[in-house]
């Protein structure tokens, strides 16, 4: 679905489908080579830094399901649920915008909540590498 003639709905819609399908490197050719990304964590700018940023959840993607999902031709926001190895129900939403078929640029928000409180009641781990 790149291409001129692409709307930035069809674009997100499509990139959206790829990662959380665990297709990365379909997911990776929607996006451009110099992606800007506003992150919870900070700006992520560039493909590679994005690739590193989105492969980590993608691993532990179980499940997803879309809520809801507007655009026009040059924006897009897609909003959804997932569910992860560590929790549940994690909802995140992105507006992008498209060029020419790729997203340039990502306003990427997630609840972060759920994975802080998982993290706060996760017990104590051994360190192996380090004798007691």
């Amino acid at each position: 679905m790149t291409g001129n003639n692409s709307s930035a709905l069809d674009t997100a819609l499509a990139y959206h489908q790829a990662w959380t399908g665990k297709d990365l490197d379909r997911a990776m050719s929607f996006i451009a080579q110099d992606i800007i990304c506003d992150a919870p964590a900070g700006r992520i700018e560039g493909a590679g830094a994005y690739r590193a940023f989105l492969e980590p959840f993608v691993q532990i993607l179980l499940s997803t399901k879309m809520i809801a999902a507007f655009g026009d031709d040059r924006t897009a926001l897609v909003m959804y649920d997932t569910e992860t190895v560590p929790v549940k129900d994690a909802p995140g939403a992105e507006c992008v915008t498209v060029v020419n078929g790729r997203i340039t640029y990502s306003r990427f928000l997630f609840d972060r909540v759920p994975f802080q409180s998982r993290l706060d009641s996760a017990p104590e781990r051994i360190d192996v590498a380090r004798p007691a």
